[in-house]
């Protein structure tokens, strides 16, 4: 082999070293979905098994109502539920679908008032020991629809639609308060094209 056809070794090049990776700014997507620690989700929670077993015993399969009553109360832990799920990319439909949940309560609310006034049936006074009774059992941390179960099962249906009037008050002012945070929320930190216009912001200011 000729000494002369051989190319020289070209000399590695030293590696450039890496350059270290920013670390990326606060997101514009906040936590959210947490909805089961939300005391209004575990009030509506309580409010639709009340609410079925209630259909269950005192009510007939046929009657339409059984219907209205256990969508009216799905529709209220639904649409909370729902909502905190969609809170990180759009307020507005947080904003709604929790309106949506109040109205629904509402609705059933109406429902149980108008079992007790056509077959004249007692409304418990809200100061009477019995809704006093209702509501500090309701404001139990973590309550469930156990703390309600032997009433709602072995109570006449006066007792257990009073029990559920008293329970959708307590998740219907829960709702409203709710709502007003969010209300204020939104105004003073915007929606999600304001939370992405500041991330850019200041992804840029730290670049």
């Amino acid at each position: 082999m000729n000494p002369k056809s051989i190319r020289p070794i070209r000399p590695i090049r030293p590696i450039r070293p890496i350059r270290p990776i920013r670390p990326m700014t606060e997101g514009f997507i906040p936590p959210h979905g947490n909805y089961r620690e939300l005391l209004s989700y575990q009030k509506s929670e309580v409010v639709y098994d009340v609410t079925h077993r209630f259909c269950q015993r005192f009510l007939s399969k046929g009657d339409r109502t059984v219907d209205q009553m256990i969508q009216a109360a799905r529709s209220g832990k639904q649409n909370i539920s729902e909502g905190s799920k969609a809170s990180g990319t759009s307020k507005e439909t947080e904003i709604k679908l929790t309106n949506v949940a109040r109205a629904s309560l509402e609705e059933l609310l109406n429902d149980f008032e108008d079992f007790l006034r056509v077959r004249n049936l007692s409304f418990w006074d809200k100061n009477s020991k019995e809704a006093t009774y209702v509501r500090n059992l309701g404001n139990q941390p973590g309550v469930t629809y156990e703390i309600f179960r032997e009433f709602t099962e072995t109570r006449p249906p006066q007792v257990v639609a009073n029990i559920a009037i008293c329970l959708i008050h307590q998740a219907n002012y829960l709702l409203d308060q709710q709502i007003r945070r969010l209300e204020q929320d939104f105004l003073k930190e915007g929606g999600i094209r304001e939370r992405m216009t500041r991330a850019r912001l200041k992804n840029r200011r730290n670049t």
